[in-house]
């Protein structure tokens, strides 16, 4: 089942700066093989459901494990018979934005 998540996963109670655990994580996502794009606020992964929840899992376990809160916010769309939706999604916008 194809699936599309906008994730992000952050360490809780260790600074402001944030950047080198996220770039950690991202790295994790990346090195997974699936779709992915981030941005200034997610990570957006596509695959098949249980690879992206496992990839999200390893991800998340990269702080846990060392002891770290973490705090993991995730929108999750499902559309069965659809792939490639990270990019036919915005490209429908733009289709339409570009009408006017």
């Amino acid at each position: 089942m194809n699936t599309l998540v906008a994730v992000a996963i952050a360490p809780c109670g260790t600074g402001d700066e944030y950047a080198p655990y996220v770039a950690e994580i991202v790295r994790i996502i990346r090195e997974s093989g699936l779709t992915s794009r981030t941005n200034s606020m997610f990570t957006e992964i596509e695959g098949e459901w249980d690879e992206v929840m496992a990839v999200i899992k390893k991800a998340t376990t990269y702080l846990t494990d060392q002891g770290i809160r973490t705090e993991v916010v995730m929108k999750i769309d499902i559309r069965p018979g659809y792939t490639h939706m990270m990019d036919h999604k915005p490209q429908a916008v733009e289709d339409i934005l570009n009408k006017k």
